[in-house]
């Protein structure tokens, strides 16, 4: 069994920067592909950004050049760094490892 717990989101005025963290519990951490989805208010949940084994990185146009993924396999953590911030990436942020397992959410929310 895989737990995720996430942390780091809060509240962020535009043009800001926070950084979310996933930390896992169980599972084969440094074999799996993690990732960092996002879902507002209204909408469905959608892909920010995937990072591989290897390191392989992959984001949505929406954050590209804005946020970064990484992971530390010894630490079992993927980060996602986010930057200049904008009101539209108000969301539920969620981390996903693999396929088949979520973590519970953290909220980022942009506003001034």
């Amino acid at each position: 069994q895989v737990q995720l717990v996430e942390s780091g989101g809060g509240l962020v005025q535009p043009g800001g920067s926070l950084r979310l963290s996933c930390v896992a519990s169980g599972g084969i951490f440094h074999l799996i592909t993690m990732g960092w989805y996002r879902q507002a208010p209204g909408k469905e949940r959608e892909l920010v950004a995937t990072i591989t084994l290897g390191g392989r990185t992959n984001y949505a146009d929406s954050v590209k050049g804005r946020f970064s993924i990484s992971r530390d396999n010894v630490k079992k953590t993927v980060y996602l760094q986010m930057s200049s911030l904008k009101p539209e990436d108000t969301a539920v942020y969620y981390c996903r490892y693999g396929l088949d397992y979520w973590g519970q959410g953290t909220q980022v929310t942009v506003s001034s």
